[in-house]
């Protein structure tokens, strides 16, 4: 009897729990971004926000930030393969970390989750914020790119920091 309670209380730890909420905010909060901004650009342009930031749709065949865009079938899908791998050993990150690191993980799962989502929808990520300075113009992102990189950012701060070996 107690070794049912003890797996079962690992299985539902309050970290796994917080975890899994963190993957599925993150997720829907992505999703439902994307698909206001694809129902937007199918009935007009870009969304001018101020003299910085405007929001244009981007069709990405690449990895972050439009990093290796490509059209052939073949490296579309080895990409898509890896990207599926390394969420999966994210997972498994995930459950053996400290609560610091579940929370990175979860929010890397979570936006790349949602970036891969798009890559088997409709076989790009849809890219829309586009940060600007004068003509300068940074990679155009989502939300889940976003989420990516404050995961890995707190990652490698915390480790640092913290890790002064």
């Amino acid at each position: 009897m107690s070794i049912t309670k003890n797996l079962r209380s690992n299985f539902f730890s309050k970290g796994k729990m917080i975890s899994l909420v963190i993957i599925i905010l993150v997720f829907i909060f992505d999703r439902v971004s994307k698909i206001k901004i694809v129902d937007h650009q199918s009935i007009g342009g870009s969304v001018f926000i101020n003299d910085y930031l405007n929001f244009n749709l981007i069709w990405n065949t690449g990895v972050g930030f439009g990093l290796f865009s490509q059209n052939a079938n073949l490296y579309y899908h080895a990409t898509s393969s890896l990207i599926f791998m390394v969420i999966v050993f994210l997972f498994y990150l995930t459950i053996k970390a400290n609560f610091t690191d579940k929370m990175s993980f979860s929010l890397i799962i979570g936006g790349a989750l949602g970036n891969f989502y798009d890559r088997i929808y409709y076989y790009a990520v849809p890219d829309f914020i586009d940060f600007h300075i004068n003509d300068f113009h940074w990679f155009t992102f989502n939300i889940a790119d976003i989420f990516i990189t404050v995961g890995v950012v707190v990652l490698i701060v915390k480790d640092l920091t913290l890790n002064k070996k």
